[in-house]
């Protein structure tokens, strides 16, 4: 019994320093915290979306969820063989190319009116703190941050591990000019290093001007926030991110929700609107769309193009891999919404965007 529980002591202990080392982060304290306080958003001590939404749907328990996902049976969770790619040399671009390359998952580079930029970034291989857990796909993984040209902007939605990378975030920290993100991330970046000069962190509704007829607007989502056990202690957001000729919608994880209706109203239109149509599941249905409801959104947003991401790289549900976008393909031919599905790494011309209606996803299974 004495040797059970000094084991079991040892283990407790672990897990403690663990989840107390760098990459989780920390929580907000002292003039952040007493900012967030005065949030309208922050109630109970923690932040809150919009309207009620529960973490799982109604019949839906934590016992059922793990259950299923640990032992139910997954098929085609994973691709079977690596995913092709069309590699875009970054560094190679003409500074008046306006671009978008796709990263896979919610991981997007876009140069437009002379500005560079990234949206949250996971390079390392992994979405999990334990790095052999929740990897990658095969050929998911084809940038690394050595590859990634000086940044003026770089965009992080949330603090979720799939969105928020510590080693990615890291590297990148001597060459990104400044950050954008919700109220209270800023606390993960203000405790790895970095200079919070550089760190613009706004509350829903709230905008900023980032120069040279750039700006951005924090806007809802639907969704929570957390690196540990604690959730909600930082703000999930999407943004309106407006150049001198464009106008992008930065969409995040969200549930389905009358936000983007509103967003729509007061923002919109947009030119393009890039947003979430995978890891879903009815369990957890009001935090994350089903892909009719991508598209259903992106009408809503009064968006001429949508362009789906949170998917091909990550198996975080347990619909098969390429189930998010096969839906999301026919909603939008069904709701004459012109999409974009471009392969991992491949152009997409902000410009003069040409619908792509190309499954090279198929024959992958």
């Amino acid at each position: 019994m004495i040797i059970f529980l000094i084991i079991l002591a040892a283990i407790v202990l672990g897990i403690y320093f663990f989840m107390r080392s760098a990459p989780f982060g920390a929580i907000p304290a002292g003039e952040r915290l007493n900012r967030i306080q005065l949030s309208p958003n922050y109630r109970e001590k923690q932040f809150q979306n919009l309207n009620h939404t529960p973490q799982l749907a109604e019949g839906a328990s934590f016992a059922k969820v793990t259950r299923e996902f640990f032992f139910g049976k997954k098929e085609r969770n994973k691709p079977a063989r690596p995913l092709p790619s069309n590699k875009t040399d970054l560094m190679a671009l003409q500074p008046d190319e306006n671009v978008l390359v796709w990263m896979g998952h919610s991981s997007y580079y876009m140069q437009i009116d002379g500005k560079k930029m990234l949206v949250d970034p996971v390079f390392s291989g992994a979405a999990s703190p334990i790095s052999f857990t929740t990897r990658s796909f095969p050929g998911a993984d084809i940038y690394t941050t050595d590859e990634i040209p000086a940044l003026d902007f770089l965009f992080l939605t949330h603090d979720h591990w799939d969105h928020l990378d510590y080693d990615t975030v890291k590297k990148l920290q001597h060459k990104t000019n400044l950050i954008i993100t919700g109220l209270g991330t800023a606390q993960h970046l203000q405790r790895w290093g970095f200079d919070m000069a550089k760190v613009i962190e706004k509350d829903w509704d709230q905008p900023a001007d980032l120069g040279d007829g750039f700006s951005v607007t924090a806007l809802p989502a639907r969704h929570f926030s957390g690196r540990t056990f604690k959730r909600n202690t930082s703000l999930w957001a999407s943004f309106a991110l407006r150049t001198p000729q464009h106008h992008i919608y930065i969409g995040g994880d969200s549930g389905y929700d009358t936000h983007f209706k509103t967003i729509g109203n007061t923002h919109g239109p947009f030119d393009l609107a890039i947003l979430e149509c995978g890891q879903y599941n009815a369990y957890w249905k009001y935090i994350h769309m089903m892909p009719e409801e991508t598209v259903q959104a992106a009408i809503d947003l009064d968006a001429k193009q949508l362009m789906p991401v949170h998917w091909a790289k990550f198996a975080l549900s347990l619909h098969a891999w390429d189930e998010p976008i096969n839906r999301v393909y026919k909603a939008a031919r069904d709701n004459n919404m012109p999409l974009h599905t471009p392969m991992i790494g491949g152009k997409m011309y902000i410009d003069a965007p040409q619908p792509s209606y190309t499954k090279w996803w198929e024959g992958l299974e």
